[in-house]
């Protein structure tokens, strides 16, 4: 009986560090899982995101199994749902939608429960051009700041004007400019320029 118990307790000992090493490398609850074959986390937009042409919408509506399917955003940016027709998803929320297409299925299944959910994010498009490494467009699956959107550029040629980088950005019928000063923010000075880029934000490097 004795040495039933020192056998056991010798396994239990050797035991205890190991779950204590797996709990420590387990992600936390709710943390985002790298994408396959990436390594980078998977990107779950915010609720504030708004939604762009060729992103993948899942529709959910509570007890009615026929009417939950994936939904691509067309490059005009209407969706179209069984019941609910054609309607507007690009520029607005996914909780805006939720509430367009309640509204309307209403009158079908008075008690409709909707849920809109992003999939897929390929409507988030940012611009870099002028003295930087690789100009062109970029297709992001996360929300970026200016310095990030400059990494993606492979950074600033030799010749550019460093603190005469400008953001532009479409307001309405206009278009509105932020300037970013780079040799400072790269020295922590004037953050607050490194701002999150808006979908179809230019980054203009002269």
């Amino acid at each position: 009986m004795l040495n039933a118990k020192r056998w056991f307790f010798g396994v239990m000992s050797g035991l205890v560090p190991i779950l204590g090493m797996m709990l420590l490398l387990m992600p936390p609850a709710g943390a985002a899982q790298p994408q396959e074959g990436t390594g980078e986390p998977a990107f779950t937009p915010a609720p504030e995101y708004r939604i762009g042409p060729e992103d993948v919408l899942e529709i959910f509506v509570w007890k009615e199994p026929d009417l939950q399917r994936e939904v691509l955003v067309r490059p005009d940016g209407g969706i179209s749902f069984p019941l609910a027709g054609d309607l507007e998803a690009a520029g607005k929320t996914p909780v805006e939608v939720q509430e367009e297409l309640t509204r309307r299925l209403q009158k079908y299944i008075p008690d409709a429960v909707v849920t809109v959910t992003v999939t897929k994010v390929a409507g988030y498009r940012i611009f870099v051009v002028g003295k930087v490494t690789k100009p062109g467009q970029f297709v992001v699956g996360r929300y970026v700041n200016v310095l990030q959107a400059l990494t993606l550029a492979g950074g600033l040629t030799p010749y550019a004007s460093e603190n005469k980088i400008k953001i532009v950005r479409k307001k309405g019928d206009g278009e509105i400019t932020f300037p970013f000063h780079y040799s400072d923010v790269k020295k922590g000075r004037r953050l607050e320029e490194n701002i999150l880029l808006q979908s179809g934000d230019v980054v203009v490097v002269p």
